[in-house]
């Protein structure tokens, strides 16, 4: 008759510690999924001191517009909750746009949203695309996070919710739909 080599007591203990394990990364393996409206306020002139959209390259010859070709943005935009500029402020947009379209209809957006308000202070959601600038609605890929978005995947909308020519100050409205852990 063959004798059991391993007792019983840690036989049971491995598998409480195995399923004490399973249990844990199930949870942890759990995403959270968060949804924000943020509102850009956008400042393109330029010359203007308190310009929040800049170009910083372009092709020589051309003019530097957002319809150029090869034409290169910095910006670092103030993020409010609301619509209204002097609602309270929930971070920054703080990237470059290219307009990479030979057309000039499309720029590639490269954004990190910086959020310093206390919910989310020093978190960021980061986003990569190519953005369809004159289409009414232009979604974009959440592509990485940090702080309370790590590892975040998703996507996020802009829509033009206000647009002034002549000041070229424009609301834009950022819808974010992302999953983190």
């Amino acid at each position: 008759m063959a004798t059991n080599i391993v007792p019983k007591r840690v036989t049971n203990l491995f598998l409480v510690l195995v399923l004490a394990t399973v249990t844990y990364l199930a949870k942890a393996a759990e995403l959270n999924e968060t949804q924000l409206s943020l509102y850009f306020q956008d400042i393109s002139a330029f010359g203007n001191p308190n310009a929040t959209v800049i170009p910083v390259a372009g092709i020589a010859g051309k003019a530097w517009t957002f319809t150029q070709f090869g034409t290169v943005f910095v910006t670092d935009d103030y993020i409010t909750e609301t619509s209204d500029p002097k609602s309270p402020e929930v971070g920054r947009a703080q990237g470059m746009y290219v307009t990479a379209g030979l057309d000039g209809l499309n720029s590639h957006v490269m954004i990190s949203i910086v959020f310093t308000n206390k919910e989310y202070n020093g978190s960021t959601i980061q986003i990569q695309g190519v953005s369809k600038q004159f289409e009414a609605v232009r979604e974009v890929a959440v592509v990485a996070g940090t702080g309370k978005f790590r590892f975040a995947r998703g996507y996020a909308t802009f829509e033009t919710y206000f647009l002034d020519i002549p000041t070229q100050y424009s609301v834009i409205r950022c819808n974010v739909t992302v999953q983190h852990y």
